[in-house]
């Protein structure tokens, strides 16, 4: 029985990281598809039918060009950063609430966290190790922003565990089976969705990749598999955080279609900032998160508890 549960439990891992490696492929076509029409031009449509095979193909000419490896670099950290971003990228996605009992996860936003936190560190050995000057620069950028955004999004993420009273997102489920959070909690969502942005280095908080100051940032030195490990990390990153901004605050009924609707609706979203927003200036987003969001995270954290100990003496 025991080694049962133990084949279906890496049966139903592999399937995820399929499934999740196949979406990160198609929202990436989503998003050149889309950039292609904000700036009035088509985008990928001459592999396949429309365009469709373009990430697979992309996919094989990455993994099968030849691979260079700057000589000054530290190799060990230099080879190993990109393949550790990607496994914590497929790592976090493990406390979904499936509704399917092979994972218990009680502490799952407790993970959640964690596993971001981890995924600083990569980006700053991807960045040092290159012994490149702009990568470098790339890497500390990174650094200071997620670690700022960290704090507004660890303290949003504790307003709700002060709310719902449990770290287990099975209970944003049974919570938001009558009204969504966003409805009572627009303010938060915004935030929330900002420090995403920051979060994964997307436009207009871009700095760790400013192609106009640092040439091509903290992946500068990476090509072939590196360069393509980084950028399925990052993207399996932005479907992760778009996932969990829908059970968040708009429920979190993952075996209904109306749920991958909403998904990509956020997805696009993501995308449609990258056309249509500039580059933030660095100070000012350090500014937005220290000076802005940190208060308002704070404030609400405190209406919470306040909350919470009033309807606690009620009751």
């Amino acid at each position: 029985m025991f080694y049962m549960e133990l084949i279906l439990s890496l049966i139903n891992r592999l399937i995820l990281i399929v499934c999740v490696l196949v979406g990160v492929a198609f929202l990436t076509l989503l998003e050149r598809k889309v950039l292609g029409y904000i700036q009035i031009r088509k985008g990928p449509n001459k592999v396949g039918l429309i365009g469709i095979p373009q990430p697979f193909c992309d996919a094989i000419k990455l993994f099968t060009k030849e691979q260079t490896y700057p000589l000054m670099s530290n190799y060990i950290c230099y080879y190993f950063s990109p393949v550790f971003s990607l496994f914590l990228s497929l790592l976090v996605w493990i406390c979904m609430p499936l509704l399917i009992k092979l994972y218990s996860f009680n502490l799952g936003l407790l993970f959640f966290l964690c596993c971001t936190s981890l995924g600083v560190y990569t980006v700053i050995i991807a960045g040092w190790s290159s012994n490149s000057n702009y990568a470098l620069l790339g890497g500390l950028r990174a650094v200071a922003q997620t670690i700022s955004y960290e704090v507004s999004l660890a303290l949003i993420i504790l307003s709700f565990v002060v709310l719902v009273g449990r770290y287990n997102l099975l209970d944003f489920y049974y919570y938001q089976k009558y009204i969504w959070f966003i409805f009572i909690l627009i303010p938060l969502a915004l935030v929330w969705f900002a420090s995403c942005l920051a979060e994964t280095n997307r436009t207009p908080f871009d700095f760790a990749e400013g192609e106009s100051e640092l040439v091509s940032g903290f992946n500068i030195e990476y090509s072939r598999g590196g360069f393509a490990l980084i950028f399925l990390a990052e993207y399996a990153r932005i479907l992760f955080i778009s996932i969990l901004f829908r059970i968040i605050f708009l429920g979190a009924d993952l075996f209904r279609i109306f749920f991958y609707f909403k998904l990509t609706f956020i997805s696009f979203i993501f995308i449609w900032a990258r056309g249509t927003l500039p580059r933030f200036r660095y100070d000012k987003l350090i500014y937005l998160a220290w000076k802005c969001f940190l208060p308002f995270s704070l404030n609400f954290l405190i209406f919470f508890f306040g909350l919470k100990i009033l309807l606690i003496s009620i009751i």
